[in-house]
């Protein structure tokens, strides 16, 4: 699928911007590009890129909100612009900075509408708040007007809002931003849950990589709106993985060290930092630098998910076709 949207040409010269006001002109500048993606029931994925790869406008599209200019979108196998109404009972949706529920009244107000809203039998609302709360720690707060509530306390409120009616697929555009460690893990916690035990679907946007680490097997790699990488965090690591590097302290002042199957990236006459060359494998190089010299530290520094992602933008692309959720 693609989407392009229709903007104002303003140039940069200074009458170039003042013409634009009496006599504007328009561009098309595409969002997203010729994006294939399939997404299977029960499956956690993580889409992932920098600000303004395409993220949010992707969510928008999957969840109705947008209409692709190009190519067809299927969720649970229906078209989400098409059947509105239907679409609305197959997903849930929670985005980072905003609220469903209603500012002025208690968290558990909010959730009892939806309850209304979608249609949930009372016992199973119950069910699911116990449920909720057990993980969520919500009773403590959501009789307290949402305007009330922190940042962290809002968006677990949302998360239950979201899920309240039992959807198949959920998407979640920054769902943790600016919250606290602990409160990231009590998200955390739920969603593993909901999607090992209850079986949903989660489209997960974010930029803490320690959270895609922690959450995702999968994850869908997007810069300017195309999909780069599309597979496992361990095959992105087979892949895009950068050199090692192994940081030294020496006992005392030394000369600067020559070591077989590495380079000198950093050295202070004290401690030094090396890279490995293709085919050097840590375990070598260790046992050559303690047999010939005085080591008071050392460590093994791997590629961080955000080093692997920027290699995986830089090698490769993807075609176009159909994008599909189960």
């Amino acid at each position: 699928m693609s989407k392009s949207f229709r903007v104002t040409a303003t140039g940069e010269r200074r009458w170039h911007r003042l013409r634009s006001l009496i006599a504007p002109s328009y561009e098309w500048r595409e969002a997203v590009k010729d994006v294939s993606l399939t997404i299977d029931y029960g499956e956690f994925v993580a889409l992932l890129g920098p600000n303004g790869a395409g993220k949010s406008t992707t969510i928008k599209l999957l969840t109705g909100i947008l209409t692709p200019t190009s190519g067809e979108l299927l969720v649970g196998g229906r078209r989400p612009t098409e059947d509105r109404r239907r679409n609305a009972e197959l997903i849930g949706v929670v985005f980072g900075q905003r609220t469903q529920l209603w500012w002025d009244l208690p968290a558990l107000d909010s959730l009892t509408l939806l309850r209304d809203v979608f249609g949930v039998p009372a016992p199973d609302f119950r069910k699911r708040l116990a449920e909720f709360d057990r993980v969520l720690e919500l009773s403590s707060f959501w009789r307290t007007p949402v305007r009330h509530l922190s940042l962290g306390q809002r968006v677990r409120c949302d998360l239950a809002a979201a899920i309240i009616h039992d959807p198949r697929v959920v998407f979640l555009d920054e769902p943790t931003i600016g919250m606290d460690v602990v409160v990231k893990e009590q998200v955390r916690e739920f969603l593993r849950h909901q999607v090992e035990k209850r079986g949903r679907t989660v489209v997960l946007t974010t930029h803490d990589m320690v959270e895609v680490e922690k959450l995702t097997r999968r994850v869908v790699l997007v810069n300017r709106g195309t999909v780069v990488f599309d597979d496992t965090i361990d095959e992105l690591k087979s892949r895009h993985a950068p050199p090692q590097r192994i940081s030294v302290s020496f006992d005392g002042a030394t000369s600067r060290p020559e070591i077989r199957g590495v380079s000198v990236t950093e050295w202070d006459g004290h401690r030094a930092t090396f890279q490995l060359a293709p085919g050097s494998t840590p375990q070598g190089v260790v046992r050559e630098l303690t047999e010939r010299y005085e080591i008071t530290d050392i460590s093994i520094r791997e590629g961080d998910l955000e080093e692997l992602m920027r290699s995986a933008y830089r090698g490769q692309s993807q075609t176009a076709g159909t994008t599909v959720v189960q």
